[in-house]
């Protein structure tokens, strides 16, 4: 083999050639969707054997087939470092069972002030019932995360960017307290799908993305991944073996469906949600464009630092109106529809508001994700929803 020859494949090519080994696509270019629960043996020994094996034997459907492992190994792949990947019904349920594979009572955790709402209300609400306290910190801490180390925290938790107000985390920089501390962290990489950044190779341990959205990419699919490194990955897999986590056959074949094109998906609507956002940014009832490739996002430097591409999922504030404006701005809007989630073909848009326990935005926000529709169309459809609040507030307060 040619020096050249030895070099990693590049995202795209993985996204094609990966998990396709020939004893799970048995000559086909596909592996075929196994629909399984229970198991055939031909011997006790070849039944007790299987229970004792953790990877790629058949055992039991829950324990996974040819089409999960299939799945899994085209995700670990997009996370050089990972050791393994699991798959799990929902991005939350991913993020839940990693959390309870590293803390038990009494132990301290930290989650960004821009966290995801399901994330936050896990933390702050069933997490205490068992005894875990988190606290919130602000995602631009950095470094400066150290001061809120306690002798019982075990895990930070990263959102980058954060996927309503968009703050770009400096990720290394808290995964390098963290592994210095022995505190393991997790990193919720759903904006980037592995593919606009990588986490593991920014120090991560865990790194999560909701496959229900760029990966799987056609609105069809709800399922979440993690990977995990050496040491960190054999205790996540016990945990979501305990917890009885599993995929359908079918879910995952629509998810390695969508991974073959997800660079090129993430590339073009990136590139449009680029071009909105660049519009809105120049619009005079536009106050601000939360969208961390804009050199005017005050996180514009670590992005160029860290990322190789932007998502098409960003927010913006109208210079008028209040949260009671949010129907006369949305409802009669032709292409984007209300709707949760993205990373689909259709873009959406959703009144939002921030998360934030420090530092509040108030009145209007808007998040949108930017599908494959012509991004002339869905400008002159933001363009006409901005002239109906103009409107309804002609002195412009």
């Amino acid at each position: 083999m040619n020096a050249r020859s030895a070099q990693p494949p590049g995202p795209a090519t993985w996204a094609v050639e990966a998990g396709r080994r020939p004893e799970w696509t048995m000559g086909v270019v596909n592996p075929p969707v196994f629909r399984a629960s229970t198991v055939l043996y031909p011997s006790v020994a070849e039944m007790e054997a299987a229970q004792r094996a953790t990877d790629h034997r058949l055992y039991y459907g829950r324990r996974g087939t040819p089409t999960t492992w299939a799945l899994a190994e085209a995700l670990t792949g997009l996370e050089p470092g990972a050791a393994g990947t699991m798959l799990f019904p929902s991005g939350v349920a991913a993020l839940a069972t990693t959390i309870l594979s590293v803390v038990r009572p009494g132990d301290h955790l930290l989650l960004p002030d821009s966290a995801y709402e399901p994330t936050a209300a896990f933390a702050f609400g069933f997490l205490l019932d068992f005894g875990v306290e988190a606290e919130a910190y602000d995602p631009r801490a950095g470094a400066a995360i150290a001061h809120l180390l306690r002798p019982e925290t075990r895990l930070i938790l990263l959102e980058s960017p954060g996927s309503l107000t968009f703050e770009v985390q400096d990720v290394p920089a808290i995964a390098a307290v963290a592994r210095a501390k022995g505190i393991a962290t997790l990193l919720d990489n759903s904006w980037a799908a592995s593919i606009g950044f990588r986490g593991i190779a920014a120090g991560c341990d865990f790194v999560m993305q909701s496959l229900t959205k760029y990966v799987a990419g056609h609105s069809d699919v709800m399922m979440g991944a993690v990977s995990a490194v050496p040491g960190r990955f054999e205790a996540l897999r016990r945990t979501a073996w305990a917890l009885g986590a599993c995929v359908s056959g079918d879910d995952a074949a629509l998810a390695l469906r969508g991974l073959r094109t997800l660079p090129l998906r993430y590339r073009e609507q990136g590139e449009a949600g680029l071009r909105v956002a660049r519009h809105l940014a120049s619009h005079p009832l536009v106050a601000e464009v939360l969208h961390p490739a804009l050199p005017s996002h005050p996180d514009h430097a670590l992005f160029v630092r860290d990322f190789t591409a932007p998502a098409g999922l960003f927010a913006f504030r109208p210079r008028v109106g209040t949260p009671a404006d949010a129907g006369l701005f949305c409802d009669t809007m032709r292409h984007f529809r209300l709707g949760f989630s993205w990373g689909g073909y259709e873009s959406l848009i959703i009144p939002a508001r921030a998360p934030r326990r420090l530092r509040p935005i108030e009145g209007l926000l808007f998040r949108l994700s930017i599908g494959l529709e012509d991004p002339a169309d869905l400008i002159a459809d933001l363009d006409a929803a901005l002239d109906r609040l103009a409107a309804a507030y002609p002195a412009g307060a």
